[in-house]
């Protein structure tokens, strides 16, 4: 397939801000969440419509200096090679029992060139390194450095199909979610294998864990286990969060 028919980072930002303009037409859904529509999801829609339209696309989180890094708890699931917790998954114990050297991120879907990623694989695309503030839905905060591919280097190598809005997550302690390609190819979100200047351990989530700094918290999914890049969207709704928490 010719270069031209694969989105790129600058091509995917392109379209992004091009639509910004339609958010004040009404009615208007293609640049509203994918929830609009929904009176029980009407906060989406207010949050996500704001933070397009009064932010520009790409503006930064905030980055800290490294005497800023704080106390970081763990909270949510802290092991999924726990057999004795729900979310306890075989696989990823057995991958974990062999200090995640057979671990591989799968990223399929609307790609030219599905495949799957290696930690070395991920570790050879050049890093990005940030210390920034993790905003939790439960009301605490908490200052890390984050060590990382940029998702954007991982999508383009992939090579995402025209039509293709969404990128699913899926991790091995059964929880799913999206971002759309504006957070997608934001250049502070990241594949994170490194967490304060060492690999990331087992309860912030080992072997690669995602960083979406322009949203809450509980959007940095940790044990990623399958990308897949879509024109449909992964909701967390039916477990009581919001799709887009923008921050």
């Amino acid at each position: 397939m010719k270069r031209k028919d694969i989105i790129t980072r600058r091509k995917a930002l392109a379209v992004s801000a091009s639509a910004l303009g339609a958010l004040l037409l009404p009615g208007c859904s293609k640049t509203s969440p994918p929830t609009y529509g929904s009176l029980l999801r009407m906060g989406d829609a207010l949050t996500y419509n704001a933070q397009r339209t009064l932010l520009p696309g790409q503006s930064l989180a905030k980055e800290y200096s490294f005497g800023e890094i704080s106390s970081f708890p763990a909270t949510g699931t802290i092991n999924p090679a726990d057999s004795s917790k729900e979310y306890y998954s075989e696989e990823y114990e057995r991958l974990k029992s062999g200090l995640f050297a057979n671990w591989r991120l799968s990223v399929e879907g609307s790609v030219t060139n599905a495949g799957q990623y290696s930690l070395q694989d991920l570790q050879r695309f050049a890093s990005r390194t940030q210390i920034t503030r993790h905003t939790c839905e439960e009301g605490w905060t908490a200052i890390g450095e984050w060590t990382g591919v940029p998702l954007s280097s991982v999508l383009e190598h992939a090579g995402i199909l025209p039509g293709a809005r969404f990128i699913n997550f899926y991790s091995y302690d059964g929880w799913e979610d999206s971002i759309d390609m504006l957070d997608a190819f934001h250049p502070q979100t990241i594949l994170a294998y490194g967490m304060n200047g060492k690999a990331l351990s087992i309860p912030h989530g080992a072997p690669v864990r995602l960083r979406v700094e322009k949203q809450i918290g509980y959007k940095s999914m940790k044990y990623l286990q399958r990308i897949v890049v879509t024109d449909e969207f992964v909701d967390p709704g039916d477990t009581g969060w919001a799709w887009y928490v923008g921050i």
